[in-house]
């Protein structure tokens, strides 16, 4: 059965046409009785017009509108040359369903108009004589029911198949809408590890170039600096594995990753050991904590840690051999303040909005993004002066 159902579904111009064959042979043997007990309507009428109505329903897939137009037609033409009604008007009912269904809305209500208006035509133009009028108007309503209930089915399938139609375009277009949120989502994490990695990188080597630099300086009169510049080499050059470590980590999701665990992201209390980081490096920071600390977002942790790690970095870069810089963290009821301060001969305020005297960095710019990603607010110029201000506020809750 499910494979006669299947290839029925396969073929319904096929099928449509059996029912077609079906009707005909039924309306010519409906017709020759009623020659043979009434001796009306010449089979030369009657054949013909029969045909035609068959092919309504034959064709009522393929030409629905154009079907319509015939079968009204086809009814004008019985009423004009009084051929009564046949088995193959049920075409009509066949024809309105259709139209209803599929065809277009101007052929959907002539055909409502039609078939309402074709059981009172046949009724006017053969009316029962030994009925009264109210058996008639009986007649009519019985007759007219079957093509409103037709047009009605029709219409409901129509509807329902909208219905399916725009469910099916949503779901294609929130699955577009889905591909285009994960790839978003891609660029903004490629984004955040490009950023992090910059701060990892700019930090970590500058303060080894520094320390490079110092030890090869004093390498000969002074063994015990050289030796400890080199540890602290050492010392930042594991940090910055480590942490690279973790960022190249979340490229590699799902993978079994060896080497031990990753140390976790900044947050404000590592600020103290990157201030003492900058001192072992030779560069004079004050720190200064103001307000009672408390845990806060993650977001706002690892955005005040950067922020504080580019500020110290620019110093060491651009300050000058005797820069001193200050950090001040301002724990506020509804954020947190941050300002850097160095006393260095500085650099423009220009190239450093372009990421650093060599035009490579992007310090500045990276600055903003993270401000901007957690609601903050990012001020940043030359000292009155000499030196360098950047001035952050850091809200516990991002902006709406």
């Amino acid at each position: 059965m499910q494979r006669l159902y299947d290839f029925l579904r396969r073929h319904p111009m096929g099928v449509d046409a059996f029912w077609a064959v079906v009707l005909f042979g039924i309306s010519l043997m409906s017709a020759v009785a009623g020659q043979a007990t009434r001796g009306t309507d010449a089979p030369a009428l009657i054949v013909p017009v029969a045909l035609l109505l068959c092919l309504v329903v034959a064709l009522r897939r393929r030409m629905p509108e154009r079907m319509l137009l015939l079968a009204v037609a086809l009814g004008v033409a019985q009423l004009a040359l009084d051929v009564e009604t046949m088995a193959a008007d049920f075409a009509m009912l066949v024809i309105v369903y259709t139209v209803a269904a599929t065809g277009a809305r101007w052929a959907s209500r002539l055909a409502l108009a039609v078939g309402l208006s074709a059981a009172t035509a046949a009724q006017l133009r053969w009316p029962n004589q030994d009925a009264s009028v109210a058996g008639n108007v009986a007649v009519v309503v019985f007759q007219t029911v079957p093509f409103a209930l037709a047009w009605v089915l029709g219409d409901s399938i129509r509807t329902r198949r909208a219905y399916y139609a725009q469910l099916e375009e949503r779901a294609a277009r929130l699955e577009k809408e889905r591909e285009a949120q994960a790839k978003v989502a891609v660029a903004a994490e490629r984004a955040r590890i490009a950023r992090e990695l910059h701060d990892v990188v700019a930090h970590n080597v500058s303060v080894m170039v520094v320390q490079a630099d110092g030890a090869a300086y004093v390498l000969d009169a002074a063994p015990d600096q050289a030796k400890k510049a080199l540890e602290t080499i050492s010392s930042t050059g594991r940090q910055a594995l480590a942490e690279m470590r973790r960022l190249l980590g979340v490229l590699r999701t799902g993978e079994h990753q060896e080497g031990g665990e990753y140390v976790p992201q900044p947050d404000v209390r590592q600020i103290e050991d990157l201030v003492e980081q900058c001192r072992s490096s030779g560069l004079p920071v004050d720190f200064k904590v103001e307000g009672t600390p408390r845990p806060l977002p993650s977001g706002v942790e690892l955005t005040a840690y950067r922020i504080v790690q580019e500020a110290l970095t620019n110093t060491r870069k651009h300050g000058g051999p005797n820069a001193g810089a200050s950090v001040r963290l301002v724990y506020f009821d509804d954020g947190l303040g941050l300002l850097i301060e160095d006393d260095g001969k500085g650099a423009p305020h220009e190239l450093y909005e372009e990421g650093g005297v060599d035009g490579q960095g992007h310090g500045l710019i990276g600055m903003r993004e993270r401000v901007g990603m957690v609601g903050g607010t990012l001020d940043a110029g030359p000292r009155p002066g000499g030196g360098f201000r950047i001035s952050a506020l850091l809200p516990l809750k991002p902006a709406h």
